[in-house]
C-alpha cells in the first residue's frame, strides 16, 4: 500500500464530497407515531414514503453515528436489480410470486433515478446497465446459465456477449463472455445519502443523529441519552443489528473492502474502453464489484477479512495492508494498464447476510415492530424497494391503506433461523470464503467448464443456494 494511500476515513466517497454537517442527538425523552432506527438508505427511504403519503406523521429517526455512515456511504455505488434469495423464494412461494419480486426489482432502478431527479440530488448516476463477465471456462459456464435464469425470470431485456462483443464495450484482460442489462445504474453513494436526508428532513421528519440504539422492544426504542415511545419501531439497521441487544445472532455483519485510483489518464482508458459507465462484475466465487466514477477513477471492491469474531464492525473503514495490496492486484489482473495507477483511497464496512441470504421485510402487527434488511451486497436499489414496502405495511396495519402490490411479495414477513453461536459463526465463515478463493485459484488454471466441487460445497453447507 502507497503511503499516499488514504485508509480509512469512513470511504472514498466522502473524502472526496465532504462530511454532513452533524445533527443534534435526542435530548431526551419523547414520543412519535413511528421510530425508524437507522439512518441509512433504508431507513430513510422508509421514512420519506411514509411522510409522502401522509404528512401528519410524526417521524423520529435515530441514528447512532450520522445518516450514512454504514453500508449507505461506503457501497461501490452499483443501483441494480440484483435482490438476495430469489430463488429460495421461488420454491417457496412458487416461480410467479419470485418474479413479481424481480419486476419490482427491475422497477425500483427507475424508481430511484425518478426521485432523485425530482427532489433534486445530484449523485453522478448514469443509466449504463450492468455488464458482468467471464474470464475462465467454468465461469463462463456460470455465467450463462445465470443469464437463462435471469431470462427466465422475465428480464427479456438481457443481452449475452462473446469475447468481441464484450470487448467493444470494456477491455478485461481474458473475458471470453458476458451478460448485459439495463436495470442498472452507477451512483454516487455518498451524495445520495446526503440529498435523501436532506428530503427527508425537508418533508418535516426528525433526525438525530449521534444517538445509538442499544434495545429495541414493543413501543420503545431505547438509547443513552433517552427513550422513544411509539407505536411503530422499525429496525433498519443491516450489518449494525447485532449491536442492538438480543440480536446478535439475527444477521451476520459480512466485511467488504474497496479501492479507489486516482483519476487515470485519457490513455489508460483508451486501453480499456467502458464508455457506457456500466458497473462491473465478474462471476469469481469471491468476487469483485466496480465502477468508473464521474471524474474518471476505478472504484473497485471485494471481500477481504470476511468477518470479524463475535459479529464486531469497525468503527471508521480502516483496511488491512493485506487487503489492500490483494484488491489492487484484481484491478492490474482485470485492467493491465492500470498497474502504475496510484491508489487513493481504501475503506471496508459491513453488509447484514441473514442465515438462508435472504433479503426480508417484515412488520409484526402484535408489537408494532418492523424490521428490513439483509440485502447481501445487494442493498442500494434493494434498500429502496424494502423501504417502500415498509412503508406500506405501516400503511395498511394503521388503516391508512390496504393491501398492496409491495405488500404481497414474497419477501415480506418471512422469518430466518439465527446464525451459530461463535466459534461456528467465525469458524464457519472463515472456512467458506478460504474455499472460496481456493476454488477460483484452480478454475483459473484449469479447462473445465465444472464448477470447482469445494466451491459447490461450500455453497450448500453456507445456505447461499
Amino acid at each position: 500500500m502507497s503511503q499516499h494511500t488514504v485508509n480509512g476515513g469512513i470511504a472514498f466517497w466522502y473524502a472526496q464530497d465532504g462530511l454532513p454537517a452533524p445533527r443534534e442527538p435526542l435530548p431526551g425523552d419523547t414520543s412519535a407515531d413511528i421510530c425508524i432506527v437507522g439512518g441509512g438508505y433504508t431507513g430513510l427511504w422508509t421514512a420519506y414514503y411514509l411522510k409522502k403519503a401522509a404528512p401528519f406523521l410524526d417521524i423520529t429517526v435515530l441514528e447512532a453515528k450520522f445518516c450514512g455512515y454504514g453500508a449507505s456511504g461506503r457501497n461501490g455505488g452499483w443501483l441494480y436489480n440484483g435482490i438476495a434469495g430469489r430463488d429460495r423464494y421461488a420454491r417457496l412461494h412458487g416461480r410467479d410470486a419470485a418474479i413479481r419480486l424481480q419486476r419490482a426489482m427491475n422497477d425500483t432502478v427507475g424508481e430511484v433515478i425518478r426521485v432523485a431527479a425530482e427532489e433534486g440530488i445530484d449523485a453522478d448516476i448514469h443509466h449504463g446497465g450492468v455488464l458482468e463477465v467471464a474470464r475462465t471456462p467454468a465461469q463462463a459456464a456460470r455465467l450463462r446459465a445465470f443469464h437463462d435464469a435471469e431470462v427466465s425470470f422475465g428480464e427479456r431485456d438481457r443481452v449475452l456477449y462473446g469475447a468481441r462483443e464484450t470487448a467493444r464495450r470494456i477491455r478485461v484482460a481474458g473475458a471470453v463472455s458476458a451478460t448485459w442489462t439495463p436495470h442498472g445504474a452507477r451512483l454516487h453513494p455518498a451524495k445520495l445519502v446526503k440529498g435523501l436526508a436532506a428530503a427527508v428532513e425537508a418533508l418535516g421528519v426528525t433526525v438525530h443523529e449521534s444517538t445509538p440504539v442499544t434495545e429495541i422492544k414493543k413501543g420503545h426504542a431505547v438509547t443513552p441519552y433517552g427513550t422513544v415511545r411509539a407505536p411503530y419501531i422499525l429496525r433498519c439497521t443491516e450489518g449494525f443489528t447485532a449491536g442492538i441487544k438480543g440480536r446478535r445472532r439475527d444477521w451476520l455483519p459480512m466485511n467488504s473492502s474497496m479501492i479507489a485510483t486516482e483519476p487515470l489518464p485519457d490513455a489508460v482508458w483508451e486501453t480499456i474502453g467502458w464508455d457506457g459507465r456500466e458497473t462491473l462484475g465478474d462471476m469469481a466465487h469471491a468476487y469483485i464489484y466496480a465502477q468508473r466514477t464521474a471524474d474518471g477513477r476505478i472504484a473497485l471492491g471485494g471481500r477481504g477479512v470476511p468477518y470479524r469474531y463475535g459479529s464486531r464492525t469497525d468503527n471508521d473503514g480502516r483496511t488491512r495492508p493485506a487487503t489492500v495490496e490483494a484488491l489492487r492486484e484484481m484491478l492490474t489482473a482485470l485492467f493491465p494498464t492500470t498497474a502504475g495507477a496510484r491508489i487513493d483511497h481504501a475503506w471496508s464496512g459491513v453488509l447484514g447476510v441473514p442465515r438462508d441470504w435472504c433479503a426480508t421485510v417484515t412488520l409484526d402487527r402484535s408489537t408494532g415492530l418492523g424490521w428490513a434488511g439483509g440485502y447481501v451486497g445487494s442493498g442500494v436499489a434493494t434498500a429502496h424497494l424494502a423501504g417502500r414496502t415498509l412503508s406500506d405495511l405501516v400503511q395498511q396495519d394503521s388503516g391508512q391503506g390496504g393491501a398492496t402490490e409491495l405488500t404481497t411479495l414474497p419477501w415480506v414477513n418471512h422469518r430466518v433461523r439465527p446464525w451459530e453461536p461463535e466459534p461456528l459463526r467465525w469458524l464457519g465463515v472463515r472456512a467458506m470464503y478460504a474455499a472460496y478463493r481456493g476454488a477460483d485459484r484452480r478454475e483459473s488454471r484449469g479447462h473445465s467448464t465444472e464448477t470447482d466441487r469445494v466451491a459447490r460445497l461450500a455453497d450448500r453447507i453456507s445456505g447461499r443456494h
